[in-house]
């Protein structure tokens, strides 16, 4: 279950959300965005879920928080918007592009919450002056990137273009960082040689074989600024074939209400027999701590 504690205000989700993006951190926005009496959020609620399970803000009580906050973290690991609409068991046959929740909860209302996951576009290190690398860093700008010159900055990926003034520096100060992408702008015969003195510096043949060089989409003879050109398209490339964005949150069904949940730190649980059960609020589990075979029995 999300801390019930910080209750932002719609103008104060939205400053936190701008936080957020500006620190290149992922998030949901989760917008409510229809209501249907009884239900106690409003149209225009909005609250921010973290890839932890946090939510701030408000979209509604124990009866929604729930579903927000376990399909925000599947938008999070598939990166898509979705609708979300929480409403009681058999009220809703389900239609395309809408995801369905149903909640026992007593209001029966039913509520419509958009979900949209906030991934920060990736952070890219380019080490260098020369015309490739200045061109490069105002090229990946320029297609919403974050840029920075520190290889120490986290980055996802690196480039090396300083042009032979300390290459192999460089490299080794990518390949001692998780980057996924590490390339080196260099003839063949000139890579040849920085990664032979990495190796010399003692690094293994499963490391150095994550070096790209010559970095970029092979297009032929090109300039500096063409160069440049070449290795964003490859940057490209190589995000979008990186595959799943994150992991899919683990799941539990409530033996009470019978609401999946996402498990995270603050979800409700009880232990019996051994086994330990997840619920979408305190009242469902201290339903079930207080007869659990009725619980069990049932599922």
């Amino acid at each position: 279950m999300t801390d019930p504690s910080p209750r932002l205000d719609r103008g104060a989700v939205l400053v936190e959300a701008g936080r957020l993006a500006a620190e290149g951190q992922p998030f949901v926005l989760a917008t409510v965005s229809s209501v249907r009496r009884p239900a106690s959020a409003r149209i225009g609620d909005r609250g921010i879920v973290t890839p932890e399970g946090k939510l701030v803000g408000w979209v509604g009580g124990a009866c929604s928080e729930p579903a927000v906050v376990r399909e925000a973290l599947r938008a999070l690991a598939e990166g898509t918007t979705r609708l979300l609409r929480i409403c009681p068991p058999g009220s809703s046959s389900g239609e395309e592009g809408v995801v369905v929740a149903e909640s026992s909860c007593a209001s029966e209302g039913t509520v419509e919450v958009l979900i949209e996951p906030q991934l920060p576009q990736p952070l890219l290190a380019v080490v260098g002056e020369s015309p490739a690398a200045v061109t490069l860093r105002d090229l990946a700008i320029a297609v919403g990137w974050r840029v920075t010159t520190d290889v120490g900055a986290g980055a996802e990926a690196v480039v090396v273009a300083t042009m032979g003034r300390g290459d192999a520096e460089a490299l080794d100060a990518a390949l001692a960082t998780p980057a996924g992408y590490v390339g080196l702008v260099a003839s063949s015969r000139r890579a040849g040689v920085e990664l032979a003195a990495l190796r010399e510096r003692g690094l293994d043949e499963e490391t150095l074989a994550r070096v790209r060089s010559p970095a970029g989409l092979d297009l032929g003879p090109l300039t500096q600024q063409e160069i440049a050109v070449a290795v964003l398209a490859e940057l490209v490339a190589w995000r979008h074939d990186r595959g799943p964005l994150g992991d899919l949150p683990v799941e539990a069904v409530d033996p009470v209400c019978g609401m999946t949940v996402a498990v995270s730190g603050d979800t409700p649980s009880a232990e019996h027999e051994g086994a330990t059960y997840f619920f979408c609020c305190p009242g469902c589990r201290g339903r079930f701590t207080r007869n659990p075979e009725k619980y069990l029995a049932s599922a």
